[in-house]
């Protein structure tokens, strides 16, 4: 189990998708650049199986943004965003409306 100061250190954020492409080498890695709020991050996620880049730009979407960087394919990744394990693929978390880019989820 996990407790709520546990839990508290995540700095879970809404981010909005500014640009989105797949990784040359990948059939999985998607690289984003996402705002949340006064800065933008990169962003890799294996999500290109179930979303077409050019499906992601503009859309919101709940990020972990206090990870240590990873090194993935060569590229660094500096943030994760959630999504739900489904039959058919990952789906992402979203905001049921519009958010400004940076909020904190609580």
């Amino acid at each position: 189990m996990a407790s709520f100061e546990d839990f508290s250190k995540l700095d879970l954020r809404v981010g909005k998708v500014l640009e989105a492409e797949k990784i040359e080498g990948s059939e999985k890695l998607l690289k984003l650049q996402v705002s949340i709020g006064e800065e933008t991050r990169q962003i890799l996620a294996g999500i290109a199986k179930s979303y077409p880049p050019e499906n992601l730009i503009g859309k919101f979407i709940v990020v972990i943004a206090n990870l240590d960087p990873r090194k993935m394919m060569g590229l660094e990744s500096q943030g994760m965003l959630l999504a739900a394990d489904a039959d058919e693929g990952p789906v992402l978390l979203v905001p049921d409306s519009e958010v400004f880019p940076g909020a904190r989820i609580k």
